[in-house]
């Protein structure tokens, strides 16, 4: 026998002596400022946080004694911190799924040893003559949780990201009292609470006392509509115990008064209150018998209405937030809130706000931190957002349950746009053992043991109800989405009609209805948005096609994972074209992990799913953000940044000098909004540059045309950047923050870099170049240069400049990358083509004289023991009397072989050539389809900070479209390489082999060389990991294969006499 009642599954008991859900607000005795500080200013809220009195056990049967008397010792009791889980502190262990149950897949029942925790706390109470009644409110508990107060049972409650309040009027007494608090890891909530994360417990949000006058108001809401020169605010609201006179006043953003009014009744026969308070049931313990454990209690009506009226009204938008205060003045009491006039509806499969189309540049967003898990506070979630709105993001969903309140009301103060998602998400009861265990009959019975489970209406329902009560007000808030990937059925066929009936107000959302199966006809009619996960781009345009009535939403798209995501821009050129489609989502915000110290060099160690201990995990799965879990950027975030940018160039007519621009704000008028400038670039360096002025006004979506001319020179690799920045200041932007960029390639009479024109490398005179045969090596000398081409591979083993060698290692032909997380399902074909363990075998090589230089050429194949050749390689070295080494690959790849991950030439350089200079992208990683935040310049860097460190090793630092490139460093010989077409290249402290083999960054162990790989073709990056495969056209699967170079190996550093600007620096 379990020492408590078994609620914990029991679908008939979700709650036991709670408050109905009612909107979010923090009660004062006077007007405090509204939003997330509320509580810190309120003299009616007490908060609870802090270190409590602990004790873990390891299954609930080992609890015997009553533990909740007020008089149990403490002594001897371990100390935690709440808001806290106790995973992150030392307790239990951490285990990450995404998809499959932590526990047997048996609801609603959960294991018999289900681990759980004694929480206690003493806390002092003094009452308020004023506001006598006393409320305890829990803003987070995972899963389920049993409450005490003085050795009185005050109730039991689930849903972890819920807000639970009790009414402890009649336990709480002057002076010291006794909190008690059983949590449990599982309960029959478990199985609607299996989201992709990190499996915690514990009570991880705040946890606090409020004080209320006997009669007060207990719940309201607010709705705004839009009219011709005014907006209309409508309050309805309930009261607890007996109604009082309740005044209202609003007033905008400068403090002046903008409309009064006061609550009055509505409907006929009501007595103008809401019983939700005390009735004298000391059986309770608390006298809260207006709970919300059933039907009947669930909501409370509203009783008491009022309208104000706003004239000139100024509406919100995430591009303008701006806020009205409301304040409603009780007796004793005075509730302040924000409140933002503004309006959702779609037309025409259009989603709008305000009446205009609305483009979501979203992305997923859990609460996560390393150290602390799902417990965030305020700060954390001011530098999320901050972070944010630096890279053009407008829009979060709260993936995948309600968010702590505070950071609402931070997105209506800074401008996100919120698709908030209920608590429920039943994924694992896809990974069924099934006879037919296809994909189609996983979505056949993917429904059948909860989502279309009449026993699981209530429990659906419950947790949908106190995700929309709770944040109703917020007008960062456009769509409700009634969870996530639990298949469709009749619970949420009943959820989502009570929203649509609950609130009008907003768009309804929920991307599993597009699973259908076969059993019966399904009500769909609730579903506002059609939404996907993952579509490849044919699927959106099949749909688009089709004559939609619903706008489509990328819910979740460009999986973030590692070295990702790399096809941005191809879903944001879809966008930009069709109002049908309101943006998306990108998976997701943040990588997850847990910090477990340092290394002994001082480098953090994160772990994921595996490191524990678990035996049932995901692996690094978790780990798919556009930040880390520090919240350092990604690359990918930045590449969001400047595809999500607010302006962008459409055409520009060089001979004309005019650049046709777009505004793609949705409520701003881009000259209001941005400055622009522009900068003419010569094989990378800046020439020319100045402002740019807009022709006048150019309202949202629209187009101008303005004159931009600067004069190309005739020769050179030349670019013109359009440069937008943000002419006044925000909330959390300063003025000249860099909104985004365009480049824009142009003509010229000789676009050759200046690079390969000044080279001239094919007129040195005639015999001063020797070769001498030595075995199998061809000794090939002529300007200072030695080269030994080994005739058994057709490849260089030996580079010497002045005396000096250059190579640590023999060349290889390279065609393996260390698979990125993306890469994950290609990377079983590449290994199976032997692409990891490839050498190259010469079938012939002959030495061809010319003027002033001489030629090895040499037939290669490429291949793995036990497949055929995998790659035909024909490869030409000339040797030039100036010493200059030209590098000339053509390649084949050979018929029913999987396309390849790379194709060129790898060297291992002398560790102390650690410096390097190149004129190409950057000035981060760039790839063929992962470019769009890097521009064309000239760099100087590292190759300690050319390395990406993701968290599991992979193939990253690659940089595309290259002229040159020179290595050097203090002490060691030079190499100058000029691509005589644009090459990528990549240079590392790490293998291919070692990125490929380790399952953390902090394994890696650098190879004693600086590893040098010259690319002639990079596959893309796409997003793979979890999505559609890379598209055609960044796959490196072309008839023929190219890499052209000019190596210049020097016996000194070459910087030395041609330095690059240091003020192209990139730092790590």
């Amino acid at each position: 026998m379990a020492i408590v009642p078994r609620h914990y599954e029991d679908l008939d008991v979700l709650h036991e002596n709670t408050l109905p859900p009612r909107a979010h607000y923090v009660p004062a005795s006077t007007a405090v400022d509204p939003g997330p500080r509320a509580r810190e200013c309120s003299d009616r809220l007490r908060p609870l946080n802090g270190r409590w009195a602990f004790s873990y056990h390891r299954s609930i049967h080992e609890l015997t004694e009553p533990f909740w008397e007020r008089d149990a010792p403490l002594e001897g009791m371990d100390r935690v911190t709440v808001p806290g889980t106790w995973q992150h502190q030392g307790y239990d262990r951490h285990q990450y799924t995404n998809i499959r149950y932590p526990i047997p897949l048996d609801p609603p029942l959960v294991p018999q040893d289900n681990p759980c925790a004694v929480h206690l706390r003493d806390f002092e109470h003094e009452a308020d003559p004023d506001a006598p009644r006393t409320h305890l409110v829990f803003e987070g508990v995972d899963s389920c949780f049993y409450v005490w107060l003085n050795g009185r049972y005050i109730g039991y409650s689930q849903v972890s990201h819920a807000t639970s309040e009790f009414d402890v009027t009649g336990v709480v007494e002057p002076g010291t009292n006794r909190l008690a608090v059983l949590v449990l890891k599982w309960c029959d909530g478990t199985y609607l609470e299996d989201q992709d994360k990190f499996r915690t417990s514990g009570i991880f949000r705040d946890v606090y006392l409020l004080s209320r006058p006997e009669s007060a108001l207990f719940d309201y809401s607010v709705t705004t509509a839009l009219g011709p020169g005014a907006a209309t605010v409508t309050v309805s609201a309930a009261f607890l115990g007996s109604p009082v006179p309740a005044a209202l006043s609003l007033h905008d953003a400068e403090g002046g008064l903008v409309a009064t009014g006061s609550l009055a009744p509505v409907g006929v026969g009501g007595n103008g209150g809401a019983d939700v308070g005390d009735n004298g049931d000391d059986d309770a313990g608390n006298g809260a018998v207006a709970s919300a454990d059933g039907d009947d209690g669930a909501v409370v009506e509203p009783t008491h209405r009022a309208e104000l009226t706003v004239a000139d009204p100024r509406p919100w938008n995430p591009e303008d937030p701006y806020l009205y205060t409301l304040t409603i003045s009780t007796d004793h009491e005075v509730i302040t809130d924000r409140v933002g006039l503004r309006e959702v509806d779609i037309a025409d499969a259009v989603l709008r706000l305000n009446g205009r189309p609305l483009t979501l540049r979203g992305v997923n967003r859990h609460d996560s931190d390393p150290v602390t898990g799902p417990a965030v506070d305020l700060e954390h979630m001011e530098r999320d957002l901050a972070l944010m709105k630096r890279h053009n993001i407008n829009a979060v969903r709260s993936s995948h349950y309600p968010n702590d309140p505070r950071f609402y009301q931070l997105c209506d103060e800074y401008g996100l746009v919120v698709m908030s998602e209920a608590d429920v998400e039943s994924h694992g009861t896809q990974a069924r053992v099934l006879a037919d265990p296809s994909w189609p009959s996983q979505v056949e019975h993917w429904n059948e043991p909860i989502a279309d489970n009449p026993a699981w209406t209530e429990a659906t329902l419950d947790r949908v109800r106190s995700c929309v009560i709770r944040e109703r007000n917020r007008p960062s808030i456009i769509a409700w989405s009634a969870g996530n990937e639990c298949g469709y059925g009749c619970t949420f066929e009943a959820a989502l009609k009570w929203i649509k009936q609950f609130d009008p107000t907003r768009v309804t959302h929920y991307e599993s209805a597009y699973y259908r199966d076969s059993k019966r006809t399904y009500d769909y009619s609730n579903i506002d948005l059609y939404s996907r996960m993952y579509p490849a781009l044919e699927e959106i345009r099949d749909y688009l096609d089709s004559d939609p009535d619903k706008p489509f939403i990328l819910v979740e798209y460009c999986h973030a994972m590692g070295n990702g995501p790399g096809d941005l821009e191809d879903y944001w050129e879809m966008i930009l074209t069709e109002d049908r489609m309101c943006g998306g989502f990108v998976w997701e915000w943040c990588d997850h992990t847990v910090r477990a110290g340092t290394t002994d060099d001082g480098r953090p160690i994160h772990l994921y799913g595996g490191d524990h201990g678990e035996e049932l995990h995901d692996s690094n799965f978790c780990v798919d953000g556009l930040v880390s879990s520090e919240r350092v950027p990604h690359a990918g975030l930045r590449e969001l940044w400047n595809v999500q940018r607010p302006a962008r160039v459409v055409a520009y007519d060089q001979v004309r000098g005019e650049l046709t621009i777009r505004n793609l704000l949705d409520f701003t008028d881009l000259d209001q909004y941005a400055a622009l400038s522009y900068e003419l670039v010569r094989d990378g360096v800046v020439i020319d540059s100045g402002p740019l002025e807009l022709p006048g006004p150019v309202p949202p979506h629209a187009v101008a045309t303005l004159p931009c001319a600067p004069g190309v020179p005739p020769s050179g690799r030349c670019h013109l950047v359009i440069v937008s920045r943000l002419r006044r200041a925000t909330a959390l932007l300063e003025s000249g923050h860099m909104l985004g960029f365009d480049e824009i390639p142009l003509d010229n009479a000789d676009p050759r870099p200046r690079a390969v024109a000044d080279l001239d490398w094919t007129t040195a005179p005639a015999g001063a170049v020797e070769v001498e045969q030595e075995g199998c090596d061809l000794v090939v000398s002529g300007g200072g240069t030695v080269v030994v081409i080994d005739t058994r591979t057709g490849l260089p083993r030996s580079l010497r400049a002045g005396g000096r060698e250059l190579l640590e290692r023999p060349a290889e032909l390279n065609i393996w990358r260390a698979p990125t997380d993306n890469d994950r399902h290609v990377r079983e074909q590449w290994q199976r083509a032997g692409y990891d363990r490839a050498t190259a075998r010469a079938r012939s090589a002959r030495v061809d004289r010319r003027t002033g230089a001489l030629v090895v050429r040499a037939d290669v194949s490429v291949s793995a023991s036990a497949v055929q050749p995998a790659l035909a390689v024909r490869a030409e070295w000339t040797l030039t009397a100036s010493g200059h080494l030209g590098v000339r690959l053509r390649a084949r790849r050979t018929e029913g072989f999987p396309v390849l991950p790379r194709f060129g030439l790898r060297l291992f350089l002398p560790e102390l050539m650690d410096r390097v200079a190149y004129c190409g992208l950057g000035p981060g990683e760039s790839y063929v389809d992962k470019h769009r935040s890097c521009r064309h310049g000239e760099f100087r860097t590292t190759v300690a900070a050319l390395h990406e460190g993701y968290l599991r090793p992979q193939e990253n630092g690659s940089r595309a479209d290259c002229d040159s490139l020179v290595l050097s460093g203090d002490g060691a010989p030079g190499l100058s390489v000029v691509g005589l077409r644009p090459f990528s290249f990549n240079a590392s402290a790490y293998t291919q082999e070692e990125l490929t083999a380790r399952a953390h960054d902090v394994e890696l162990t650098a190879c004693g060389s600086t590893v040098l790989c010259l690319d002639g073709a990079m596959a893309g990056i796409g997003s793979a990991s979890c999505g559609p495969e890379l598209l055609p056209r960044y796959r490196v699967d072309g008839e023929e294969l190219d890499l052209d170079l000019v190596l210049l190996p020097t016996p000194s550093d070459p910087l030395s006499s041609n330095p690059i600007p240091a003020h192209n620096e990139v730092t790590r």
